[in-house]
């Protein structure tokens, strides 16, 4: 194995992320302009709910397919990798189908009782479930041979696909439906943009079984390779995958359903305060549809990266290599901090111009929510990458043990909250979220410490980047400043401090950490980016 394989896969799954993140914000704003506060609140459950279901049937299979064909690739037993592949496309099947009728027959039991107004929304994402369940077999499989391109590709058709037919969909289900407004144009225009769901995962796939088509060769060549006599049969498989996918199947669930399980807390007590539902809805969408998206792009560069490191450790734990998945890992979190630190800074001091260029539609809320609770970006994608880490080396009962005491103090502090002081309202979520992120980052370490002797980089991985972060949010804050005031346009002030406070960030965190340039171009776009400093003069 090549020691640059994770930062390279890392690096393009950070790209396809950012670009499928900024689609997924950009279109957001014509969609709200089409439904509505309110059927962005209706939107927002069903999204949620949809999210939940997903991560039984779909979400962990490519994390859970690229460990086991990847630790089977590393004792090159190609012939049961690959039959590895066709039992979880089963598996996916099976599962996927079953929790597609769940959504259709069971989602009103499963939505606020005020907020059944959400159901057409949710139950026209009952397809999409089951097909993203083939989707991710796919996705895993080709993540297992360390070649991330594909699906970076097929993220980003997905969310093209996405982006256009949901505001397509919406503004004619309203032209043909909904003609004279009200609550029915809030309820069919959020189901015309969970229709755009399921055209994304359909394009997705459509390029994924396409892609495997057109590699067939070379995996069939790499299976007459395989000197192995003794292959697993189908029931062997499906049971290793069932067996190897549950762990990580409730992990991921109890990580992620903290988002529906606060919407259900968070609409329930509130509506015992006696709070209007369209209010709460309209608040929860500004949560839900605006200031978790914005974080979602620094989340979703962890995940790329948990993504990368994945068969990379579990590959290397699998022959005893343990030193080098430490390393592997120590790589994963300092890349992640290095990205996501200055991300948090970021959003904290030019929260409001964000919101206002990005959402117009947005209330005040939504920067609010975000200038305090920007914190997340951290430690969310700290949990996610420990997380990631456990279950690359087995350790799927430990994780899943960390999430449910994590979520447990997440349920507990919410409902405590909004009892006492529903005066927080959505305030509320966005702490018990952080609350949740932080004690399952302590737990996850801690794991790590035991299984694996892990000892954190707190300088290099830490302190570094926040110092260099810090010393860049001033300088952010004071070029959006002074660009405004002279151009008094927020855009083209807020693009303008963005473009140099990237610029600010590298050459202060180069001369803080004084990272060569050897090290530098290890980094995702290094060579870029040791360019860029060699025309500055920082690197000669």
């Amino acid at each position: 194995m090549k020691k640059s394989n994770l930062v390279k896969n890392a690096s393009v799954l950070m790209i396809a992320s950012i670009v499928s993140r900024i689609i997924g914000l950009l279109y957001r704003r014509p969609l709200a302009a089409a439904i509505g506060s309110v059927g962005m609140g209706y939107y927002g459950f069903a999204s949620g709910l949809y999210s939940i279901l997903l991560l039984i049937s779909s979400y962990s299979i490519p994390m859970a397919i690229s460990k086991i064909v990847a630790e089977k690739n590393a004792k090159r037993e190609y012939k049961s990798a690959h039959k590895t592949f066709r039992g979880a496309l089963m598996y996916a099947f099976i599962v996927g189908g079953v929790t597609a009728m769940i959504c259709w027959f069971g989602g009103r039991f499963l939505l606020p009782a005020n907020q059944q107004n959400a159901l057409p929304a949710l139950r026209a994402l009952a397809p999409t479930i089951f097909l993203s369940a083939i989707l991710g077999v796919y996705r895993g499989y080709f993540q297992a041979h360390r070649t991330m391109t594909p699906t970076s590709v097929s993220q980003i058709l997905e969310q093209i696909m996405n982006a256009v037919v949901s505001v397509a969909a919406a503004y004619l289900l309203i032209r043909a439906l909904a003609p004279g407004g009200g609550t029915r144009e809030a309820v069919v225009g959020a189901m015309g943009g969970t229709i755009g769901t399921g055209a994304g995962v359909v394009t997705g796939l459509l390029f994924m079984i396409f892609v495997y088509q057109v590699n067939r060769g070379f995996f069939r060549k790499k299976q007459e390779k395989d000197t192995h006599t003794e292959i697993e049969s189908y029931s062997g498989i499906l049971k290793t995958i069932v067996l190897m996918i549950t762990p990580i199947i409730f992990t991921s669930f109890i990580y992620n359903c903290s988002s529906y399980l606060n919407s259900f807390l968070y609409s329930s007590i509130q509506g015992w305060h006696q709070i209007d539902s369209d209010l709460i809805a309209a608040n929860y969408g500004e949560y839900i549809n605006y200031y978790i998206p914005i974080l979602g792009i620094p989340l979703a560069l962890s995940s790329a990266s948990t993504s990368a490191m994945m068969p990379e450790v579990a590959g290397r734990y699998a022959v005893g290599e343990v030193e080098d998945a430490v390393r592997e890992v120590n790589q994963s979190i300092r890349l992640s901090m290095f990205i996501c630190i200055p991300c948090m800074v970021g959003l904290t001091v030019l929260s409001y111009p964000i919101m206002g260029m990005l959402f117009p539609t947005s209330s005040d809320l939504a920067a609010k929510l975000l200038l305090a609770g920007s914190v997340f970006a951290v430690t969310d994608s700290f949990s996610i990458i420990t997380g990631g880490a456990l279950q690359a080396i087995g350790q799927q009962r430990r994780a899943l043990i960390n999430a449910a005491v994590s979520l447990g103090v997440n349920m507990i502090s919410l409902a405590l909250m909004l009892a006492a002081a529903p005066v927080l309202d959505i305030y509320a979520v966005m702490l018990a979220n952080i609350l949740f992120s932080v004690v399952c980052c302590i737990l996850n370490v801690q794991s790590m410490r035991k299984y694996l002797h892990y000892r954190g980089e707190v300088r290099k991985t830490y302190m570094e980047p926040f110092l260099a972060s810090a010393l860049m949010g001033a300088a952010a804050y004071a070029i959006y400043q002074a660009f405004f005031a002279l151009t008094r346009r927020p855009s083209i002030a807020l693009i303008l401090s963005v473009l140099l406070a990237v610029i600010v960030y590298i050459i202060l965190y180069v001369v803080i950490s004084r990272t060569k340039e050897d090290e530098m171009l290890r980094f995702p776009m290094g060579r870029h980016i040791v360019k860029i400093l060699k025309k500055l003069h920082i690197y000669r």
